[in-house]
Protein backbone atom coordinates (compact mmCIF):
# COMPACT_ATOMS: atom_id res chain seq x y z
CA UNK A 1 0.00 0.00 0.00
CA UNK A 2 1.42 3.69 -0.71
CA UNK A 3 0.45 7.02 0.62
CA UNK A 4 -2.77 8.44 -1.33
CA UNK A 5 -2.27 11.02 -4.30
CA UNK A 6 -4.00 13.75 -2.65
CA UNK A 7 -1.08 13.82 0.17
CA UNK A 8 0.85 16.73 -1.43
CA UNK A 9 4.30 17.98 -0.60
CA UNK A 10 4.83 20.45 2.47
CA UNK A 11 1.53 18.81 3.63
CA UNK A 12 1.89 17.74 6.93
CA UNK A 13 2.10 13.72 7.25
CA UNK A 14 -0.96 12.01 8.86
CA UNK A 15 0.27 9.72 12.06
CA UNK A 16 1.22 6.51 10.42
CA UNK A 17 -0.23 3.17 10.18
CA UNK A 18 2.86 1.37 11.46
CA UNK A 19 3.13 3.49 14.33
CA UNK A 20 -0.92 3.03 15.24
CA UNK A 21 -0.20 -0.64 14.90
CA UNK A 22 2.89 -0.51 17.10
CA UNK A 23 0.72 1.00 19.78
CA UNK A 24 -1.70 -1.49 19.14
CA UNK A 25 1.14 -4.09 19.55
CA UNK A 26 1.35 -3.08 23.61
CA UNK A 27 -2.14 -3.50 24.11
CA UNK A 28 -2.17 -7.17 22.84
CA UNK A 29 0.64 -7.75 25.41
CA UNK A 30 -1.42 -6.42 28.14
CA UNK A 31 -3.87 -8.51 26.95
CA UNK A 32 -2.33 -11.38 27.02
CA UNK A 33 -1.11 -10.71 30.61
CA UNK A 34 -4.67 -10.28 32.26
CA UNK A 35 -5.38 -13.65 30.48
CA UNK A 36 -2.65 -15.78 30.88
CA UNK A 37 -1.62 -14.31 34.12
CA UNK A 38 -5.60 -13.90 35.29
CA UNK A 39 -8.19 -16.06 33.40
CA UNK A 40 -6.11 -19.34 34.10
CA UNK A 41 -3.41 -20.50 31.04
CA UNK A 42 -5.55 -19.22 28.51
CA UNK A 43 -4.73 -16.63 25.08
CA UNK A 44 -7.46 -14.45 24.26
CA UNK A 45 -4.77 -12.62 21.74
CA UNK A 46 -2.36 -14.79 20.70
CA UNK A 47 -4.44 -18.16 19.09
CA UNK A 48 -1.04 -19.98 18.67
CA UNK A 49 -0.58 -19.77 21.97
CA UNK A 50 -4.02 -20.90 22.58
CA UNK A 51 -3.78 -23.82 20.10
CA UNK A 52 -0.64 -25.18 21.95
CA UNK A 53 -2.35 -24.96 25.37
CA UNK A 54 -5.57 -26.79 23.77
CA UNK A 55 -3.00 -29.66 23.24
CA UNK A 56 -1.73 -29.32 26.17
CA UNK A 57 -5.46 -29.80 27.95
CA UNK A 58 -6.24 -32.27 25.48
CA UNK A 59 -3.20 -33.90 27.11
CA UNK A 60 -4.70 -33.72 30.35
CA UNK A 61 -1.31 -31.54 31.30
CA UNK A 62 -2.47 -30.41 35.23
CA UNK A 63 -3.42 -26.90 35.09
CA UNK A 64 -4.56 -26.34 31.76
CA UNK A 65 -8.14 -26.21 31.01
CA UNK A 66 -10.47 -27.40 27.64
CA UNK A 67 -13.03 -25.68 27.97
CA UNK A 68 -11.26 -22.09 28.68
CA UNK A 69 -9.26 -22.77 25.41
CA UNK A 70 -12.19 -23.73 23.40
CA UNK A 71 -14.38 -20.81 24.65
CA UNK A 72 -11.55 -18.54 23.74
CA UNK A 73 -11.02 -20.31 20.07
CA UNK A 74 -14.51 -19.60 19.35
CA UNK A 75 -15.14 -16.32 20.88
CA UNK A 76 -11.89 -15.79 18.38
CA UNK A 77 -14.00 -16.77 15.63
CA UNK A 78 -16.38 -14.97 15.91
CA UNK A 79 -14.48 -11.38 16.61
CA UNK A 80 -13.09 -12.29 13.26
CA UNK A 81 -16.18 -13.21 11.51
CA UNK A 82 -17.66 -9.18 13.05
CA UNK A 83 -14.48 -8.13 11.63
CA UNK A 84 -15.01 -9.42 8.22
CA UNK A 85 -18.33 -8.49 7.80
CA UNK A 86 -17.30 -4.50 9.67
CA UNK A 87 -14.70 -5.00 6.69
CA UNK A 88 -17.15 -5.45 3.81
CA UNK A 89 -20.01 -2.94 4.93
CA UNK A 90 -17.65 -0.15 5.79
CA UNK A 91 -15.26 -0.98 2.62
CA UNK A 92 -16.73 2.33 0.94
CA UNK A 93 -14.80 4.62 3.79
CA UNK A 94 -11.67 3.23 4.95
CA UNK A 95 -11.93 6.51 8.21
CA UNK A 96 -15.48 5.05 8.81
CA UNK A 97 -14.35 1.54 9.09
CA UNK A 98 -11.11 1.77 11.16
CA UNK A 99 -13.31 4.06 13.69
CA UNK A 100 -15.91 1.91 13.77
CA UNK A 101 -13.71 -1.07 14.56
CA UNK A 102 -12.10 0.83 17.06
CA UNK A 103 -15.01 1.58 19.00
CA UNK A 104 -16.10 -1.42 19.01
CA UNK A 105 -13.13 -3.21 20.29
CA UNK A 106 -12.52 -0.54 22.83
CA UNK A 107 -16.36 -1.01 24.01
CA UNK A 108 -15.81 -4.97 24.49
CA UNK A 109 -12.28 -4.29 26.61
CA UNK A 110 -14.35 -1.53 28.35
CA UNK A 111 -16.99 -4.02 29.21
CA UNK A 112 -14.50 -6.75 30.33
CA UNK A 113 -12.92 -4.26 32.24
CA UNK A 114 -16.27 -3.65 34.31
CA UNK A 115 -16.58 -7.34 34.61
CA UNK A 116 -13.30 -7.89 35.95
CA UNK A 117 -13.75 -5.38 39.15
CA UNK A 118 -13.06 -6.63 42.03
CA UNK A 119 -11.20 -9.57 40.66
CA UNK A 120 -7.87 -9.57 41.72
CA UNK A 121 -6.44 -12.57 39.01
CA UNK A 122 -5.40 -14.72 42.44
CA UNK A 123 -8.66 -15.44 43.46
CA UNK A 124 -11.55 -18.04 42.26
CA UNK A 125 -13.80 -16.18 40.24
CA UNK A 126 -17.37 -17.42 39.56
CA UNK A 127 -17.59 -19.31 36.01
CA UNK A 128 -19.82 -16.89 34.34
CA UNK A 129 -18.03 -14.01 34.99
CA UNK A 130 -14.52 -15.79 34.10
CA UNK A 131 -15.77 -17.08 31.27
CA UNK A 132 -17.16 -13.78 30.30
CA UNK A 133 -14.02 -11.66 30.49
CA UNK A 134 -12.51 -14.67 27.62
CA UNK A 135 -15.32 -14.26 25.55
CA UNK A 136 -15.12 -10.17 25.78
CA UNK A 137 -11.36 -10.00 25.22
CA UNK A 138 -11.26 -12.62 22.76
CA UNK A 139 -14.03 -11.43 20.31
CA UNK A 140 -11.88 -8.18 20.87
CA UNK A 141 -8.77 -9.77 19.86
CA UNK A 142 -10.42 -11.37 16.62
CA UNK A 143 -12.24 -8.46 15.76
CA UNK A 144 -8.91 -6.23 15.93
CA UNK A 145 -7.19 -9.52 13.86
CA UNK A 146 -9.36 -9.91 11.01
CA UNK A 147 -9.26 -6.08 10.90
CA UNK A 148 -4.95 -5.58 10.88
CA UNK A 149 -4.50 -8.92 8.49
CA UNK A 150 -7.18 -6.98 5.54
CA UNK A 151 -4.65 -3.40 5.96
CA UNK A 152 -1.79 -5.80 5.41
CA UNK A 153 1.19 -4.13 6.97
CA UNK A 154 4.45 -6.26 6.52
CA UNK A 155 5.66 -7.42 9.87
CA UNK A 156 2.73 -5.81 11.79
CA UNK A 157 0.25 -8.12 12.88
CA UNK A 158 0.09 -6.79 16.36
CA UNK A 159 -0.51 -9.84 17.59
CA UNK A 160 2.18 -12.64 16.44
CA UNK A 161 5.95 -11.84 16.51
CA UNK A 162 6.67 -15.67 15.15
CA UNK A 163 7.27 -14.40 11.26
CA UNK A 164 8.68 -11.04 12.44
CA UNK A 165 11.21 -12.94 13.96
CA UNK A 166 12.06 -15.34 11.61
CA UNK A 167 12.61 -11.99 9.09
CA UNK A 168 14.68 -10.11 11.09
CA UNK A 169 17.03 -14.11 11.03
CA UNK A 170 16.61 -14.68 7.59
CA UNK A 171 16.72 -10.91 6.44
CA UNK A 172 19.74 -10.07 8.27
CA UNK A 173 23.17 -9.48 6.82
CA UNK A 174 24.27 -12.52 8.92
CA UNK A 175 22.15 -14.47 6.01
CA UNK A 176 23.33 -12.48 3.87
CA UNK A 177 20.67 -9.98 3.54
CA UNK A 178 19.70 -6.76 3.39
CA UNK A 179 17.95 -6.18 6.99
CA UNK A 180 14.78 -4.84 5.24
CA UNK A 181 12.18 -3.30 7.56
CA UNK A 182 14.84 -3.68 10.50
CA UNK A 183 13.26 -0.92 12.82
CA UNK A 184 10.25 -2.10 12.36
CA UNK A 185 10.35 -5.24 13.31
CA UNK A 186 12.86 -4.54 16.61
CA UNK A 187 9.84 -2.06 17.12
CA UNK A 188 7.05 -4.53 17.21
CA UNK A 189 9.19 -6.97 19.55
CA UNK A 190 9.84 -4.17 21.42
CA UNK A 191 6.21 -3.12 21.87
CA UNK A 192 4.53 -6.58 22.55
CA UNK A 193 7.49 -7.01 25.30
CA UNK A 194 6.70 -3.66 26.71
CA UNK A 195 3.18 -4.31 26.51
CA UNK A 196 3.60 -8.09 28.23
CA UNK A 197 6.24 -6.67 31.21
CA UNK A 198 3.43 -3.95 31.70
CA UNK A 199 0.50 -6.11 31.75
CA UNK A 200 2.14 -8.29 34.38
CA UNK A 201 3.00 -5.58 36.67
CA UNK A 202 -0.41 -4.32 36.38
CA UNK A 203 -2.21 -8.23 37.29
CA UNK A 204 0.18 -8.53 40.00
CA UNK A 205 -0.65 -4.86 41.60
CA UNK A 206 -4.00 -4.07 40.58
CA UNK A 207 -5.43 -6.74 39.47
CA UNK A 208 -6.78 -7.30 35.91
CA UNK A 209 -9.80 -4.81 35.21
CA UNK A 210 -7.11 -1.71 35.06
CA UNK A 211 -4.92 -3.60 32.05
CA UNK A 212 -8.31 -4.30 30.25
CA UNK A 213 -9.46 -0.36 30.69
CA UNK A 214 -5.92 0.70 29.59
CA UNK A 215 -5.91 -1.33 26.47
CA UNK A 216 -9.44 -0.14 25.59
CA UNK A 217 -8.53 3.66 26.19
CA UNK A 218 -5.62 3.15 24.05
CA UNK A 219 -6.60 1.32 21.07
CA UNK A 220 -9.51 3.98 21.23
CA UNK A 221 -7.79 7.11 21.40
CA UNK A 222 -4.95 6.15 19.14
CA UNK A 223 -6.70 4.86 16.28
CA UNK A 224 -9.10 8.05 16.62
CA UNK A 225 -6.01 10.05 16.33
CA UNK A 226 -4.25 8.37 13.86
CA UNK A 227 -8.03 8.35 11.77
CA UNK A 228 -8.41 12.08 12.58
CA UNK A 229 -4.77 13.55 11.72
CA UNK A 230 -4.85 11.12 8.35
CA UNK A 231 -8.37 12.45 7.12
CA UNK A 232 -6.88 15.89 7.56
CA UNK A 233 -4.50 15.42 4.72
CA UNK A 234 -6.28 13.07 2.48
CA UNK A 235 -4.85 9.79 3.13
CA UNK A 236 -5.36 6.97 5.47
CA UNK A 237 -2.41 4.35 4.34
CA UNK A 238 1.37 5.46 5.43
CA UNK A 239 2.62 2.19 5.10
Amino acid sequence: MTRSNLEQPGQERPASLPLLLLVLTVTTGLIDAVSVLGLGRVFTANMTGNVVFLGFALARVPGFSLVRALAALAAFLAGAVIGGRLAIRLEGSRRRWLATVAVVESSLLFAAALTALGYDGGQLVPVARLYALIALTAVAMGLRNATVRRLAVPDLTTTVLTLTLAGLGADSSFAGGANPRFARRVASVAAMLAGAVAGGMLVLSVGVAWPLAVSGAITLLATLIYVGRASSVGTLLDV
